[in-house]
Order: C-alpha cells, then sequence, then structure tokens
C-alpha cells in the first residue's frame, strides 16, 4: 500500500482521537454526497425529459420532412415523388398538405391546424398506439373521415360513433379585392370524424387529420405540397445526405431532431447550466474539506516534523494530506453516486414523484441514468478533490520545525 494513502488512511478512521477536525471531515463527506446525488438525479431527469419528447415527437413528427426552402408550399410532380422513392433507403413517401382553418361541429367551433396526408400515412403506424376512440381509417368506401386530436373532441364535443352529424370545415380563400358575394370568400366542405388519438397536449388541442384529397379540394392547392414525409428503413442520416444531393437547394431535408431543434437546444443548455450550477454548489460543500485539511496541518506539526526529522521528503507529506483531502471527497462522492443511482432506479421502477396532473403524458417524472453523467461528476469531484487539498497540502509540506519534535 501507497505510504501516503496509509498515513491519510489512519488519520480519516483514526478512533482514538474524535475531535473537531473529524467532525468537520465527516460533515464535508456528508456534503459531497448530498449534492453528489442530487446532480444524479438532476441530470437523469433530463435524460428522461429528453426521451420522453423525442418519443412523442417520433409518434407525431417523420423521420424526414422534405420542405421548400423558400414560401409555403411547393409543386409536387409524379418525377419528383418517383426521384425520392428510388432513393436507397426510402420506404415510404407521404404527401402533405397543412394549414390553419375554421371548423364547426353544432354549436362549437375553434381553429384547428388541418393536416391532410395521402392514404399510405397509416402505413407508417405512428398513430397506431395512440388512438384512444374509434378506428384508425382516413377513407372507407369512398367515405373521407378525420382523425381527430382528444383536445379537439373535447371542444367541439364531436361524437366519433354519431354518423348523422359531420365536421365543417371553412377555409379563408386568398380572394381579390371588391368581391361582394360573401360566400366566395371562403371554402367549405364536411367530413365525419372517425377517430381520436392523444399524444401531447399541444397536439391533442390543436390538429386533425384528414385525406390528402379531401385538403387538396378545400385549400384549392392542385398539385402543390406543403411538405413530404419520408419513412426510411436504413440509416437516417445516410437517406438525409442523399436526398439533400438529389433534390438541390430549393429544398431542405430535416431529421426529427431537426424540426424541434430549437427546443432540443434549450433542453441542452438547460441541462448545462444545471450541471455548472450543481458542480458550484459541490465546490461549495468541499470548502469545508479546506478547512478541516488546514486544521489537520496545524494539529499534525508534530507527526509532520518525525516523518522530515527521518528523512521523508515534502512530496511524502503533501502527498498524505492530498490523500486526506481525496479521501474525504471520494467517499461521499461514492455514496452519494450510490444514492443517487438508487433515487433514480426507484422512480423508473416504483415511481417516487409523480407529476401530480391528471391528464400528463406519463404519470410520473421520466428518468434515464446515462454513465457519462456518472463520469462527468466523477471528474468534476476529482478536480474539486485536488484544488480545495492542494494548498493545504503544500502548507503542510513546509510546516516542518525542529521544535515541534
Amino acid at each position: 500500500m501507497n505510504l501516503s494513502f496509509f498515513i491519510a488512511r489512519r488519520y480519516f478512521a483514526s478512533r482514538r482521537k474524535k475531535n473537531f477536525i473529524h467532525v468537520i471531515s465527516i460533515l464535508s463527506m456528508v456534503g459531497v454526497a448530498f449534492v453528489t446525488a442530487a446532480l444524479i438525479v438532476v441530470l437523469s431527469v433530463f435524460n428522461g425529459l429528453e426521451v420522453l419528447l423525442r418519443s412523442l415527437y417520433t409518434s407525431f413528427d417523420p423521420e424526414l420532412k422534405i420542405e421548400a426552402v423558400q414560401g409555403k408550399s411547393f409543386p409536387v410532380s409524379d418525377s419528383l415523388l418517383q426521384g425520392i422513392r428510388s432513393v436507397p433507403g426510402v420506404q415510404t413517401v407521404t404527401e402533405v398538405i397543412e394549414d390553419y382553418a375554421y371548423i364547426r361541429y353544432r354549436e362549437a367551433a375553434m381553429v384547428v391546424t388541418v393536416k391532410g396526408v395521402s392514404e399510405n400515412f397509416l402505413d407508417q403506424h405512428r398513430l397506431d398506439d395512440h388512438i384512444v376512440e374509434g378506428d384508425l381509417k382516413l377513407m372507407e368506401d369512398s367515405i373521407p373521415f378525420a382523425i381527430l386530436g382528444r383536445g379537439v373532441r373535447y371542444t367541439l364535443t364531436a361524437e366519433v360513433e354519431d354518423d348523422s352529424r359531420a365536421l365543417r370545415i371553412f377555409y379563408i380563400r386568398n380572394v381579390k379585392s371588391g368581391v361582394m358575394n360573401p360566400a366566395s370568400l371562403y371554402a367549405q366542405k364536411s367530413i365525419r370524424p372517425g377517430s381520436v388519438f392523444s399524444i401531447e397536449k399541444n397536439y391533442d388541442e390543436n390538429f386533425i387529420f384528414v385525406p390528402l384529397s379531401f385538403a387538396r379540394d378545400l385549400f384549392e392547392f392542385g398539385n402543390k405540397r406543403t411538405s413530404i414525409e419520408v419513412l426510411t428503413k436504413g440509416a437516417t442520416l445516410d437517406v438525409q445526405k442523399a436526398l439533400t444531393e438529389k433534390l438541390g437547394a430549393r429544398f431542405t431535408v430535416l431529421t426529427n431532431e431537426e424540426q424541434h431543434k430549437d427546443l432540443y437546444r434549450l433542453l441542452k443548455i438547460e441541462k448545462l447550466f444545471t450541471f455548472l450550477s450543481l458542480s458550484l454548489l459541490l465546490l461549495v460543500a468541499s470548502i469545508n474539506i479546506f478547512f478541516s485539511l488546514m486544521m489537520l496541518t496545524i494539529d499534525k506539526k508534530k507527526d509532520i516534523s518525525v516523518l522530515a526529522s527521518i528523512g521523508a521528503p515534502a512530496s511524502i507529506i503533501r502527498n498524505i494530506f492530498l490523500a486526506e483531502g481525496a479521501i474525504i471527497s471520494f467517499l461521499g462522492a461514492g455514496v452519494g453516486l450510490l444514492i443517487g443511482g438508487l433515487l433514480c432506479f426507484l422512480q423508473d421502477t416504483v415511481g417516487l414523484v409523480g407529476m401530480g396532473m391528471a391528464n400528463a403524458v406519463v404519470s410520473n417524472y421520466p428518468v434515464q441514468m446515462r454513465p457519462l453523467d456518472f463520469v462527468l461528476t466523477g471528474l468534476v469531484i476529482i478536480g474539486i478533490s485536488f484544488l480545495v487539498s492542494f494548498r493545504p497540502a503544500v502548507l503542510a509540506a513546509r510546516s516542518y520545525s525542529i521544535e515541534h519534535l
């Protein structure tokens, strides 16, 4: 065993003299353990939120989304669609027309986002696990059906099973000034509600899905589309690169993460600042280690002088106090990592803390432990341990005096 570590361990574990210095060391260890556990728990919660958001957006949004660089819509031809389908890794190509519309059902009304999708949208199975009422369908016996968000369904009090009533959808036309006939100012079509989906509040309260032909006639888009959604069967990034090269500068191809890059960036920034804040708190908690080592240096002047008199170099004396600080920090960190990991495990399996909302997406706060968080926390603790122990260790190496013998 290393001599410096052996002596430091004896100082820390000595039962002969439980003085004030020993109490401060224990309090320092408890403080480091508490902050370390908090750091692991908070980082794991951020990881869980990120995973939850990705799962929600993957359910609603496509793997790849093709949009025009300029303009709200773009013309779509058979050659364009065939060119997209010919790219290796492309499995399903779905045409999309999306715009705002005014919708009425009985006496209730609201503004929603109408998303018209081609029939193969259902082949992507993005809504299969999120249907809470009715049967998932867009067309049946040449009759169009709408898939409503649960919030839209509640606002309109729409009945999926009521075949006698339909949704009336109004869309404001882009007409020239001077038109006197009010009926020419807007387009109107009716469609029956067929099913209800529930993914996340923002989607549930704002979106309805309709067949592409219905949206095309309502919005009078003709051969224009607002986007094209692509389901891949290979490496998504490789398919994105190939599509970008094939489509050229007129189009942009976005992955699911790029479609929500601002939100993901905000989440990462929040996680970074939380990590830095708790690391600063960990440094504050480790200040007690500095004071305990300074007092230990004063208390052990005689021992230091004895070691120096028998030929121990200053480096050994310095390493003893560095090891003493490391023992306090690492024991506290080890206990903190264990407690933090245990709390995250219990939250993930049992659910210690709930969301506190009846209509929440998940009943408990999501958590996910990642090895990188444990590694980074360990590195921060090593750095802080060296930082707070270095000065007392240097002073201890210089405190040899013949008068102390």
